[in-house]
């Protein structure tokens, strides 16, 4: 067992490491820290946390570092997660206010969150398979070139252009538009895609049929992106600034950064506390390949819709402050979203 002392010197020896990348030794501890004890004292307090694997010796007689589960214990029972400061804030607010769609704020989300924290930015878009659609364009622009527009009553906008096998007529454009907004519009983005994938596996190809089955398609595709896991991120050179703080090659995070769908699997599947803030920390994320990064999340809403925020770094990371920044980015999320929702 870690006594009370003991658990205050692994925050120590957390805070120490992260700020200086140094191993932490005792003298240092009784240096800059009031704990009233000797140093050797404090050195038998860490041989127990030795003992228990919360630290450990990089070197022969080096000072100790944290281990993965000394980070999870500072974590979950030490780390403070402060409010922001005022000024912090107010730059997450001017930044991430008069955006235009919802593309363009995840990317300012996470343009913020990588400034704030120095870490790998990672938002996931909110799945809109409940979203309903809430306007279907098509539109002629000559020959036998169009754009489709779809638009969810979420704010997600979609613009496609397509090339009709025939240039249709100004009647049959337009017939083509009616036919669509009567199909879709109303609909939920999940329906939508069952009814076009029916028509499509249901009637029988014809020559004359073919521009208002090429249309379906296309729109089909929209609906089921719509609906599709993606995620949008910043700051991926910082890991190569940080390259020391990884034990061995950092190629693995920018593989899982690239194919997306690794990180998509791990902050699907990490567990949020009441504050609705999730970590997940070095080994912990071994079956994802990502043993030496650390994630840290929180969720979001976006019109019922729930998804994550969040950074991906090493595990020499700011906990408490990343923790804080990835709180705050969430909470102005679903506030902009809320809002933008009852405005319609």
């Amino acid at each position: 067992m870690v006594s009370e002392r003991g658990l205050q010197v692994l925050r120590a020896i957390v805070q120490d490491y992260v700020d200086t990348r140094e191993p932490v030794g005792s003298k240092a501890i009784v240096d800059r820290h009031q704990f009233g004890v000797s140093a050797a004292t404090i050195r038998n307090d860490m041989a127990l946390l030795e003992d228990e694997e919360l630290i450990i010796a990089p070197h022969t007689s080096s000072g100790r570092v944290p281990t993965d589960k000394g980070y999870r214990v500072f974590v979950d029972h030490l780390a403070e997660v402060r409010p922001l400061t005022s000024a912090q804030r107010s730059a997450i607010g001017a930044f991430l206010e008069d955006t235009g769609d919802l593309d363009d704020l995840l990317v300012r989300t996470v343009r913020t969150l990588t400034r704030l924290t120095g870490q790998v930015a990672i938002v996931q878009y909110p799945s809109f398979a409940r979203a309903n659609v809430s306007h279907v364009e098509v539109v002629h622009l000559g020959g036998t070139r169009i754009v489709i527009i779809v638009v969810t009553d979420t704010g997600r906008v979609s613009q496609r252009v397509a090339f009709l096998a025939t240039e249709p007529s100004a009647e049959e454009a337009e017939q083509l538009k009616l036919a669509m907004a009567a199909l879709l519009t109303g609909k939920s983005v999940r329906d939508g895609a069952a009814a076009i994938a029916r028509i499509l596996e249901e009637e029988a190809p014809a020559p004359r049929e073919e521009n208002r089955r090429i249309v379906l398609r296309a729109i089909g595709e929209e609906l089921d992106e719509f609906r599709s896991d993606r995620m949008v991120m910043a700051g991926s050179a910082t890991l190569a600034r940080r390259e020391a703080d990884f034990r061995g090659s950092i190629y693995p995070l920018l593989e899982a950064i690239e194919e997306q769908v690794t990180l998509l699997r791990l902050m699907g599947e990490m567990v949020a506390d009441d504050r609705g803030l999730a970590t997940s920390i070095g080994r912990e994320n071994e079956p994802f390949g990502l043993a030496e990064a650390s994630v840290v999340a929180g969720d979001y809403d976006a019109g019922g819709s729930q998804a994550r925020v969040g950074v991906l770094g090493p595990t020499r990371m700011d906990y408490p402050t990343n923790l804080a920044a990835v709180r705050a980015v969430a909470h102005y999320l679903t506030r902009l979203l809320e809002e933008d929702e009852k405005s319609r």
